[in-house]
C-alpha cells in the first residue's frame, strides 16, 4: 500500500471502507458470470483494490483457486461477507505493519478559513 492508500483509509474510516468492498465485491465477483474475469479489479487507485490482490479475492478464478468457490454460480451472502472480511482485515492488518513502522500519520486539512492538523485514527471518520 502506498502512502496515498493509508490517507484515504485515514480519513474515510475502515466502515466506509468496508463498505466500499461489499460494494465492490457485489459489483465485480459476486455474479455467477464476469465477462471480463481476471480483469475486473485494478491494481491501484483504491485500498480495496489493493487488498483484493493481496488476499486473492480480485477474480473469480482466484477466488475459485484460493477460496474453493464454485464457478459460474452466483456468491452467497455468506461467501460475500467472508470475502470482505478477508479484504477489511488485510487492510487493517497492512495500516498496522505501516504505523509499527513509520508511527501514525497526522492529516492536515483545510477546512473553509482554517488549517486543521489531526492525528489519524483509521477505525473514525475525521
Amino acid at each position: 500500500m502506498k502512502q496515498k492508500d493509508i490517507d484515504y483509509i485515514n480519513e474515510k474510516g475502515l466502515n466506509t471502507i468496508r463498505q466500499h468492498a461489499k460494494d465492490f465485491i457485489a459489483k465485480r465477483e459476486a455474479p455467477a458470470y464476469i465477462a471480463n474475469d481476471g480483469k475486473q479489479t485494478p491494481m491501484r487507485g483504491h485500498p480495496v483494490f489493493i487488498a483484493q490482490h493481496a488476499t486473492a479475492t480480485c477474480c473469480r478464478e482466484c477466488i475459485r483457486k484460493w477460496h474453493k468457490m464454485q464457478l459460474g454460480k452466483k456468491l452467497s451472502q455468506v461467501q460475500r461477507d467472508y470475502l470482505v472480511e478477508i479484504i477489511v482485515d488485510n487492510i487493517d492488518v497492512s495500516i498496522d505493519f505501516y504505523e509499527e513502522l513509520f508511527g501514525p500519520r497526522v492529516i492536515t486539512r483545510q477546512e473553509g478559513n482554517q488549517k486543521m492538523s489531526i492525528s489519524a485514527n483509521r477505525n473514525e471518520k475525521l
